[in-house]
This record gives structure tokens, sequence and C-alpha cells, in this order.
């Protein structure tokens, strides 16, 4: 009777470890999102002062946007929408933003301090960058491929993508695919289909 009980046991335990075992191998599996290439090497000061480089969101999911705080146009419906993201994944340590600035004469880190207070900005991994106006247009342009440039003829002074760029935790851009199958590099800041995606697929990033 002994053995009887000890081989059904053994059989209960045997069928749990096979049903358990492809759950737990699921939850790190890659996602299907597409990898766009490495995220290109930045190093700039943040709001506090500090050096912030690509090197250290290692191991974060993240997002990246060109804005500038005095923005009369789109920067404050982006703005808005990075505190929707701040709202979904608060207290996640392995998640980030980087809101860099294409207008740093007038964003230094004690004007981008102050905006980030003013804009409600509590999530420790979410970083306000300047640095040499060139070197970040450039970082824009041809580091991201998205477009940043100074303009005086329009309002604001300086014009760019309302476009975010999403990260994954070995550092790589990644995205999904539309119904046609081809990459959508980057993610919609201004309309709420576009922020709902990026929910969507920061979680499954954070899985990986």
């Amino acid at each position: 009777m002994k053995n009887k009980s000890y081989i059904g046991i053994s059989f209960i335990v045997l069928l749990f470890g096979i049903w358990a075992v492809p759950k737990i191998v699921a939850k790190f599996q890659k996602s299907d999102l597409h990898t766009i290439g490495p995220v290109p090497a930045f190093e700039l000061m943040d709001q506090n002062n500090k050096k912030i480089s690509d090197k250290d969101y290692l191991g974060k999911v993240y997002v990246v946007e060109f804005f500038f705080s005095t923005c009369p146009t789109i920067c404050p419906k982006m703005n808005q929408n990075m505190l929707q993201l701040q709202k979904e994944f608060y207290g996640k340590p392995d998640f980030g933003i980087a809101s860099i600035t294409i207008d740093p004469a007038t964003d230094t880190p004690e004007h981008l301090k102050k905006h980030a207070a003013d804009l409600g900005v509590k999530h420790y991994n979410w970083h306000f960058l300047t640095g040499q106006k060139e070197y970040i247009h450039k970082l824009a342009q041809t580091g991201f491929n998205l477009y940043a440039a100074e303009n005086k003829n329009v309002n604001g002074g300086f014009e760019h993508s309302g476009m975010f760029a999403l990260i994954d935790k070995k550092g790589n851009i990644r995205c999904r695919r539309d119904e046609f199958d081809n990459p959508i590099l980057y993610y919609d800041g201004l309309e709420q289909p576009g922020i709902d995606m990026l929910k969507e697929d920061i979680k499954k990033l954070l899985e990986e």
C-alpha cells in the first residue's frame, strides 16, 4: 500500500512538473516585437546635474522622446502622455523614460528640474536630459532617425517628431508590426491609440 501511494504521489508531481515547465519557459521567451537595432550611444546631463548615458538604462525598458520645455504645440501633449506611462509603471524599477530637450540653451538642468516638478514627475528613472544642441540634434536625426531642428520661422523656434522610441533591457530599439507585417518603428506620442499600444508592448518587454 505504501509503495502504491508513493507511486501515485510521484505521478501527480510528474504531471504537475510537465504542466508547469511550459508556463515557466513561456514567461522568459522573447516577445514577438521587432528588433530595429541597438540604441545609439549617448551621454547627457539630467535635471539633477547627473551624467546619464545609455549604459545607465541597461536592464530597463524605457521610452525616449525629443521635446523642449517651452514648446507651445505638441510637447505638452507628449509630456501628458508620458505621465500616463509613469502612472502605469510607477514603482517598476526596471522601467524608465528619457526626455531629451532639443533646446538646451533654455533647458538647463535647473530649468528641467522645475519643469519636471511642475509636470508632477515622480518616477526615479525618468530623466530630463540636456547637453550641446548640435550633439542632441545629431542624436535625434542620425541616431534615432527622429526629426529635430531649429526653425526660427515656427512658433517656439524648434520643430521635432512627436514619436516615441521603445528600448528593451538589452539596449535595442523595438516595435510591433502593423497589419501588413511591417515594423511601425516608433509609437505615436500624441494620440491615445499609440500610447495604449506602447503600454501593451512595454509589458511584453518587461517580461523578457
